[in-house]
């Protein structure tokens, strides 16, 4: 089943070239289905990159899914136009004001992670987002910044800076494999991170309420969540394109920042090498199992009935 997405969002185009069933509005319209409803908060540099990639996952699975993306009111990103914006995306105050709840939601990275939580520009509407979403949204799924994020703003568990980048593709051990999450899943599997923050396996481990379902003995942890399955932290970016690692390697080495190359994700760690894409099928599978089980299988048909968790 496909994604529900406008007609003239830019990463349909890209979707159909890649054969991934995408719908558009005027179409869903015509079946007798309520399809899910997920939002997406993008704090991602690059908007349309990401909403291809978030799109590409929801699409491959046999869901209807309508897709509502957000952005923030308190920060305007300075990398995509005001026009897209306006086109596609809301504000959360848009969403509270039309008491709109949703089956799912899912909150990118972001690029500040440097910075202390109550230092970003955002925080604030972060935090009304996240407390927001424990009483409109059924499962929730954070990535990279936004899984730090949440577990911070649920958990009271700060990260760390690290010495240096967690950058690269790395094989993780898939635990606790009776987790709906890891259903299908392999005993490794690979994935990408990029970040200079990390939360340790046994701090999270330490939070009664939530699993270490995936890590890897260089990266740290994967993949958690909590155990009713309504907050999944992905600490790492499967949803990253093949050449994204290396976009960043050369937006960071041009700016004179020195870095170092992506481990494990250029064949012999070679750049005059290819790096091949290695990670897409298990992050798919995530994707899928997350919508199935945490969200088609367990939300209210009707959906005004989600509430308190």
């Amino acid at each position: 089943m496909p994604v529900k997405i406008p007609k003239d969002l830019p990463a349909r185009k890209f979707l159909e070239k890649e054969n991934i069933f995408v719908m558009t509005n005027e179409r869903a319209q015509k079946q007798e289905i309520r399809p899910l409803k997920v939002a997406i908060l993008n704090l991602m540099p690059n908007k349309i990159d990401t909403e291809t990639q978030l799109l590409r996952l929801i699409g491959n699975t046999p869901l209807q899914v309508e897709v509502v993306f957000l952005n923030t009111a308190s920060y305007v990103s300075k990398n995509t136009t005001e026009e897209h914006l306006r086109s596609f995306y809301k504000t959360f105050d848009e969403i509270v004001a039309s008491g709109e709840k949703f089956d799912g939601l899912i909150i990118t990275g972001a690029p500040v992670e440097k910075m202390d939580f109550l230092e970003v520009a955002y925080w604030r509407e972060i935090s009304e987002i996240m407390e927001w979403a424990s009483k409109n949204v059924y499962s929730s799924m954070f990535i990279c910044w936004a899984a730090q994020a949440a577990m911070y703003y649920y958990y009271g568990v700060n990260k760390t800076l690290q010495e240096k980048k967690i950058f690269g593709v790395f094989k993780h051990t898939v635990r606790h494999r009776t987790n709906p999450l890891v259903r299908g899943f392999d005993e490794y599997f690979y994935a990408p991170h990029s970040r200079f923050t990390d939360i340790t396996m046994d701090e999270i481990r330490a939070v009664k309420d939530v699993s270490v379902l995936a890590h890897s003995e260089e990266a740290g942890v994967y993949l958690a969540a909590s155990k009713d399955g309504r907050k999944v932290f992905v600490f790492g970016h499967g949803e990253y394109d093949s050449e994204t690692l290396e976009g960043e390697y050369i937006r960071d080495k041009n700016k004179g920042l020195n870095p170092d190359l992506p481990l494990h994700y250029y064949e012999n760690d070679d750049p005059t090498k290819p790096h091949p894409l290695v990670w897409r099928a298990h992050e798919s599978l995530l994707v899928s199992n997350w919508l199935n089980y945490c969200v088609y299988q367990a939300t209210p048909y009707d959906i005004r009935k989600i509430g308190n968790k």
